[in-house]
């Protein structure tokens, strides 16, 4: 993260010896350690909030999402208008098979008979 060396931290080390002496210096290193320790997890306990926040927000997106879709849905629903089914509704598929016209002035087609011709 700062990207500090051992040869760093010993010049830091080197020069703390000799500004605060032998005497007060394994308390300032203890405070400074306990300093580090507070500010390590206040920054930690942050960032576990702010992603449960992040969590949060995002479970709250989905249902607000969730909830529109359904709304949607339902104001669809409300615009089809329903097709009752007609009771006297003539048979579609003689509709639908072409129909020849007979020519005018003809017979229409003899029906079939039952009986089967004698030869």
């Amino acid at each position: 993260m700062f990207d500090i060396g051992f040869s760093e931290l010993l010049l830091v080390g080197l020069v703390a010896l000799l500004v605060l002496g032998p005497d007060r210096l394994p308390g300032a290193a203890r405070t400074a350690g306990l300093w580090v320790g507070r500010l390590r997890r206040s920054f930690n306990t942050l960032k576990s909030e702010v992603e449960r926040e992040i969590g949060a927000d995002e479970i709250r997106r989905q249902l607000h999402n969730e909830r529109i879709l359904e709304l949607e849905r339902e104001m669809r629903q409300s615009l089809q208008p329903p097709t009752p089914p007609a009771p006297n509704a003539p048979d579609d598929s003689s509709a639908s098979a072409p129909q020849h016209a007979a020519p005018a002035g003809s017979e229409p087609p003899a029906a079939p008979s039952d009986k089967t011709p004698n030869p």
